[in-house]
């Protein structure tokens, strides 16, 4: 018992001195390596800058938003959202450019007036081809499918170019009208006023069943030519006063056979038929092989 009992505490005290004991030696690169390493950690750094980023940027957006905006504790101190979805300025606005939604209304209060103020350029009011221009000097509206004014209060049309449904009026102290062109049955004038159609370059006048000028007194001025067509005739009705100073005439001593011009002379029937006679000699009459009034002219 005494050998076993050496022989047992000899084998503890080696093991108790022995550290290496049950040890294996294994290739670290091969152990299970914890954290993010490598291209889980680059790509790591960037989704952290990134959120930064965006942090920054909604931190200035805000700022803005609370800066022009101003909200505060009691709401939004420039403007107001309603359920209706209307949108209502408290404040004056500096806008450049507004896209109102379909069928959107832009509008003031009841008992105030709506400023709309252009910082030396225009104020335009656009909708599809329709465009409503305000500038300093003059108001032009351009539209391509027309356009009407109604009295909000009464809905009763002051203003229109429909001219099937109503009849074209001028409003009360629009004296003038500039349009390039026009496609209407009639133009008339008041009893007490004359009607005046002005223009600077060239005037044509067309009928699809003839054209009908009728008035107390009808006065043509022109600065070049005046040229009229009808596919059967001409009728002049009443008293034609003729300004001969404003008439061409060829230059004394002109032979009528100079081959270059072609002479007419501009005859009148007793019905107020007009026709043209080609001119060959000296002081000749309105004969003609072809008689265009009947028995006399």
């Amino acid at each position: 018992m005494r050998e076993k009992a050496v022989e047992r505490r000899n084998v503890n005290k080696e093991h108790n001195s022995n550290f290496k004991a049950g040890y294996i030696p294994i290739d670290e690169d091969r152990l299970h390596k914890t954290g993010l390493r490598g291209r889980k950690g680059n790509l790591a750094i960037c989704v952290i800058v990134l959120l930064f980023i965006l942090a920054v940027i909604n931190l200035i957006i805000t700022l803005v938003i609370w800066a022009v905006i101003r909200i505060g504790p009691n709401g939004c101190d420039s403007m107001e959202f309603h359920e209706s979805g209307l949108l209502r300025f408290k404040q004056v606005s500096d806008m450049g450019v507004i896209h109102p939604l379909y069928k959107s209304t832009v509008g003031g209060r009841r008992n105030e007036d709506l400023v709309i103020t252009g910082n030396n350029q225009p104020i335009v009011f656009q909708q599809g081809t329709t465009k409503l221009s305000v500038e300093k000097d003059k108001t032009s509206i351009t539209s391509d499918i027309g356009m009407e004014f109604v009295d909000p209060r009464t809905q009763n049309t002051l203003f229109s170019t429909d001219y099937e449904t109503h009849e074209f009026h001028l409003p009360n102290g629009v004296k003038i009208l500039n349009v390039q062109k026009a496609s209407t049955e009639r133009i008339t004038s008041n009893a007490t006023s004359d009607l005046n159609i002005k223009v600077d370059g060239r005037a044509i006048v067309r009928g699809n069943e003839g054209v009908f000028i009728t008035g107390k007194t009808i006065e043509f001025r022109m600065g070049g030519n005046m040229e009229l067509k009808a596919g059967n005739s001409i009728i002049l009705n009443g008293t034609v006063m003729v300004s001969p100073s404003r008439l061409p005439s060829s230059s004394y001593g002109e032979q009528f056979n100079n081959g270059n011009w072609l002479r007419f002379k501009l005859c009148m029937c007793a019905d107020g038929t007009l026709f043209k006679v080609q001119v060959t000699g000296h002081n000749m009459g309105c004969q003609t092989s072809v008689n265009p009034c009947g028995a006399t002219h």
